[in-house]
């Protein structure tokens, strides 16, 4: 009987990763059980030796791994093309972001803004050094812990702006989502996949990531404001 598969992702695609493994475990009886975390506590469990049959991270990072040896050579495939969305506490103002202007004139008027510690977050730093801001909003940024969504800070009062993939801001309550990026300053994040070099079932794992990257798996990537890679 084959063992449960498990895995390692980031906390972007922990949702649609979720409701793929269910649906892959209705249909062929495989146990699945992937475990979600920030992208960089991630990449260390990785490199530390951490058991696990499958990897879902981002692209950049899952390059590095498979160099160092980590990722099965030639395993490694495209999973899901996430956007960045901004987000406000339900029942707040909603600024204007539908240019870069008015972005940057958003931030300059919160009080408090919320960025992650993945991708996203790292673009919005980004983004603020290049506009000359830094030294006007530095200290009203919040950076949220690792595996925590900035949505939920938001609902919390903890922030009144907040930046993250908008798959991790849908469907959390107590927000609304004001738009993506607008397309001039937007960063997309591609999440590949790949086997774990020290798993025993490469077998297994191969038929799991043919799996979602099937068309069958695309309703999914959607709900949750991802497209297929």
């Amino acid at each position: 009987m084959t063992k449960q598969l498990t895995g390692i992702s980031s906390m972007a695609t922990r949702q649609v990763l979720a409701d793929l493994a269910a649906l892959y475990e209705q249909r062929t009886g495989a146990r699945i059980a992937i475990r979600s975390m920030g992208g960089v506590e991630a990449a260390r469990l990785v490199r530390s030796g951490e058991s696990t049959d499958v990897i879902i991270l981002a692209s950049n990072v899952m390059e590095k791994l498979e160099a160092e040896g980590h990722i099965a050579p030639g395993s490694r495939t495209g999973f899901a093309r996430s956007g960045m969305a901004v987000a406000v506490r339900s029942g707040a103002v909603h600024p204007r972001i539908d240019d870069e202007e008015g972005v940057k004139q958003a931030i300059l008027a919160a009080r408090r803004i919320c960025y992650s510690t993945g991708p996203s977050g790292d673009h919005l730093l980004q983004l603020i050094e290049r506009w000359g801001i830094a030294g006007s909003v530095s200290r009203r940024l919040i950076q949220a812990p690792p595996g925590v969504p900035v949505g939920t800070m938001l609902a919390r009062g903890e922030g009144d702006l907040g930046f993250q993939q908008l798959s991790e801001l849908l469907h959390v309550s107590g927000i609304e989502i004001l738009g993506p990026l607008p397309s001039e300053i937007q960063a997309v994040t591609v999440f590949t996949a790949g086997i774990a070099n020290a798993s025993s079932q490469h077998e297994e794992a191969r038929a799991l990531l043919a799996y979602l990257i099937s068309p069958e798996a695309e309703p999914a990537k959607r709900q949750y404001g991802m497209e297929p890679a």
